[in-house]
This record gives structure tokens, sequence and C-alpha cells, in this order.
């Protein structure tokens, strides 16, 4: 059996274990309420446009005028791709012009001077025998009424007569027809192929064009896909042009964190890659990427699915260290 003594030295023991737990006890519930939870870390990376360098030549690469990391300026020459196949068709297509050009030349010269001659010639001498053969016709015929001629005679005259005068019409009809020349449907006929020979011509012409290609925008030279040597097919990427001056960052982000990343919100990002240098950026963009990328509930009650969104921000100001790729961080 316990002493009084005892007994009393118990109970301060527990008064003194009881104020411990209850010491623990406040500095926990005052830690719960006044420490800072973490701030949450949202991680993306920087991006830049980039502009596909392809062409309507279909040919072989014979040099390239610049390499990766280049800087290049609009319009500057990158590439040239060489097609002999393409080239003679644009020699042959300035050949099928230049035959065009002269059949219209000859419509619009109409007939020579010569054939003109010649069928008026041929006219006149018709109409000669025309009148010749009209004059035995007539003796003929008084002879006939005169009992002298026989009626056949008569009637070969006749016969030689008629054909006479049927050819001095034929002969007349030639000799209009190679003075007044060529028919309106003929020359127009002419002119539509001259056109067409021309057409011919600038389709060539323009597919050539892009043997040297030539930067679409200023830029840095962000990859070559050919060697030299190599056969390129129509539209196939030659290179490709990264427009270091529009850059922007990207996070995903869960929907229930979209409360503080509306459009139009000024953020402020670190760079790892610089130092965590900070950078105020503006956001422009807020996009759902769709089913594929969605959070779904792990409870059947209590929970919900949540879509990840697309979120882009574009720098205030310039950073030229900013390279496409380099992570970003974006704290809560």
């Amino acid at each position: 059996m316990l002493s009084n003594e005892e007994k009393k030295e118990n109970r301060k023991l527990m008064i003194a274990m009881g104020g411990v737990v209850l010491a623990v006890a406040i500095l926990a519930i005052i830690g719960f309420l006044f420490i800072n939870k973490p701030a949450e870390i949202l991680q993306g990376q920087a991006e830049a446009t980039s502009v596909r360098v392809s062409g309507k030549l279909p040919g072989r690469v014979t040099e390239f005028f610049v390499k990766e990391g280049d800087m290049v300026h609009k319009g500057d020459t990158l590439v040239h791709i060489h097609s002999s196949l393409v080239e003679a068709k644009l020699e042959q297509a300035r050949a099928m012009e230049t035959a065009a050009q002269a059949v219209d030349r000859k419509v619009d010269a109409g007939t020579r001077k010569q054939i003109i001659q010649s069928a008026y010639d041929v006219w006149q001498q018709a109409q000669a025998a025309v009148g010749i053969t009209r004059k035995t016709y007539d003796r003929m015929q008084n002879l006939y009424s005169e009992g002298v001629m026989s009626e056949q005679k008569r009637d070969e005259a006749k016969a030689a007569y008629d054909a006479a005068v049927a050819g001095a019409a034929a002969a007349k009809s030639q000799y209009e027809l190679a003075r007044e020349g060529a028919q309106s449907e003929d020359k127009a006929q002419a002119a539509a192929m001259v056109t067409v020979a021309k057409g011919g011509v600038s389709e060539v012409e323009a597919i050539l064009e892009d043997q040297y290609l030539t930067a679409p925008c200023d830029g840095q030279i962000d990859v070559i896909f050919p060697e030299v040597g190599e056969l390129v097919s129509l539209g196939a990427p030659i290179m490709n042009v990264l427009r270091i001056d529009d850059k922007w960052v990207t996070f995903n982000v869960r929907e229930d964190k979209l409360r503080d990343l509306t459009m139009g919100k000024e953020i402020t990002v670190k760079i790892p890659a610089l130092g965590m240098k900070e950078v105020k950026a503006k956001i422009y963009y807020v996009r759902d990427l769709g089913s594929y990328a969605t959070w779904h509930a792990t409870k059947t009650t209590g929970d919900w699915d949540s879509k990840t969104f697309e979120i882009k921000a574009r720098p205030e100001k310039d950073v030229p260290d900013l390279r496409p790729g380099m992570t970003v961080i974006l704290k809560d």
C-alpha cells in the first residue's frame, strides 16, 4: 500500500506529464494554424515559332548557303536544288511557245502574194476559156439551125462551154479565198495556242524559282534535314527557321488550379537554366487538351474527374537567352 508521500509524488508526476502533453498539443495547433503550406510548383517549358522551309521543285540538293545555328534575314538564300528534268521541260515549253508564235504570225500575215497572183492567173485563164467555148458553142448552134451540123456536135460544144463556166467560177472562188486570207476562227485558234504555250513556260519557270529557296522570315536555322547530294521530293521539308522573336512559355494545368491562371493575367516565372531568372509574362491562351489528358476520379463518390488545360504566356520583355525547350517554373 502506497503511503501518502508516494501518492503525492505520483500526482505531481501525472500533472507534469499532462502539462507536457498539453504544451505539445498547443504547439501543434499553433504550427498548423500559422506555418505556411509549401507552394505548389508548376513546371512548363519555353517554346518558339518554327517555320518550315520547303519548295515545289523535286531534285537534288547541290549546296547549302547556311548551317544550323546561323542567323538569317527574310529573303536570304538558304539552299540550291537542281533538277535537270524540270530544266528540260522548260526548254520543251519554250520550243512549243516559239512554234505557236510562228503559226500565229503566219495566220496574221495572210496568204503569200505569189499564191494570190497564181490564183488570179488561173481565174483569168478560166475566163478566157469561157469566152472561147462560148464562141464555139454559138457557131455550132448556128450551123445546127441551118442543118449543117449534127445535134451531137452541138451538144458537145454546149457541154464544153458549161464546163468552162464552172471552171471559171471555181477559179474565182479560189482567188477570193486566197485574197481574204485565214478565217477569224483560225486566227483566234492560233492566238489561243500562243497563250497556252506561254502558260506552260510560266508554269515551269514558277517551279524553277524554287531551285533557290530563301528565308521566309528573320530567325535562326534550327535544323537541316537532308544532306548535300540527297534527292528531295515535291514539298519535302528542307529546314526549319526558328523565329526567336516570337517566344512563349507553356504549362499543362489541372482545371482545379485554373482559378488564378486566367486570360490576360500577369504571372512571374523562373528559368532554372538562366540562374532562376524571374520573367514576367502575360497569359494569352487557355485551352482544354481533350479527354486523353483527363485526371480520373479514384473514388466513386465524393470526387470528380478533372481536365487538363494548356496555358500559354508570352514574356512582356524580350529574353535573348531564353531558348525553346528550357524548363520554366511557376509557383502558386
